[in-house]
Order: C-alpha cells, then structure tokens, then sequence
C-alpha cells in the first residue's frame, strides 16, 4: 500500500512542478506580448501626431516660401496608402529630413512662431518615439529568446507564437535580406 501511495504522491508533484513551470513560463511569454502591444500602440499615436504636425509645417511652408506644392506629394499621399507602421514611420522621417532640408535653405521660417512650435513639437514626438521604439524592441527580443529557447519554445509553439520583428522592419528569421539595407 505504502508504494501505491509514494507512486501517488510522486505523481502529484510532478504534475504540480509541470504546471507550475507551464504557469510562470505562459505568464512571462503574455507579459512582454502585452509590453509590447502597449508599445505598438503608443507608437502609432505618436506616429499619427508626428503626421499631423508635418501636415501642419507643410502648411507653414507653403504659405510662408515658394515651395512647390508638389514637394509634398509623398505626404499627401501617406493618408490614403494601407502601409505599416514599420514603413509608416520611415516615409515620415524621409519627409521630417526634407523639412529639415527646406528650414536649411530658407532660414526665414526660423522667425515664425508656428513654424518653431511645430517644429519643437516633432522634435519632442521623435524623441519619445525613439524612446518607445527602444522599449519595443528590447521586450520584442526578450520575447523572441523565450520562443526560441526550450522549454518555453515548447509552449509558443502550443499557443501559436511566432518570432516578432524588430521596430525597425528587420526581421532576423525571414528570407527577405532588403529590410537590411539602409
């Protein structure tokens, strides 16, 4: 009876050590999705209000200097384009570079108070957005080691968890080598 009961017993343990390692391992894999989703959502608030104060600057431009409309076309356009976030952000560091660019040549855009306060404010959202990208991009890799490592790849795989890209577009795991270049 003894060794029915030490079976038992033995059992019980095992089981309770299996379920407890599933637990602490399940709720470490959710907690950096959830970082990260919060990150992803942050980011694409600020990305939408970076836009919107390069619309406005374009706006300034316009007015204030005899850029042609057209330098903005690739602006215009973003709003009606089904892109990621990942390109979302490059196009608009592509147009942030070419205002900076135009405040280059035509410094007369430095006296006027919107112009300044909109540029101030991208300054402000580009820096929080590296920031964010930053803190996206270390639980995106955390979370990338726990799916590639054992024991825990056992339960991504269970629950259908894949590898994530980086922030940046780069993906480590596809065959797609143009994302690296710059």
């Amino acid at each position: 009876m003894s060794e029915v009961l030490t079976f038992f017993l033995t059992s019980i343990i095992i089981i309770g050590v299996i379920i407890i390692i599933y637990i602490i391992l399940y709720n470490n894999l959710q907690a950096y999705k959830i970082k990260i989703n919060e990150a992803e959502s942050v980011i694409d608030d600020l990305l939408r209000k970076k836009y919107d104060n390069l619309v406005t600057i374009k706006k300034i431009i316009i007015e204030k200097t005899n850029i042609n409309k057209k330098t903005f076309d690739d602006l215009n356009n973003l709003k009606n384009q089904n892109i990621s976030s990942f390109d979302f952000e490059r196009k608009l560091t592509i147009i942030n570079n070419l205002i900076e660019q135009i405040l280059l040549d035509h410094s007369k855009l430095e006296d006027d108070e919107n112009f300044n306060h909109e540029y101030e404010e991208i300054y402000k959202l580009n820096e929080r957005l590296e920031a964010t990208k930053n803190f996206y991009n270390r639980y995106t890799s955390l979370l990338n080691k726990l799916i590639k490592k054992f024991p825990s790849n056992l339960l991504a795989k269970i629950h259908h968890l894949e590898p994530l890209a980086y922030f940046d577009g780069k993906d480590l795991y596809d065959n797609n080598k143009e994302d690296f270049k710059l």
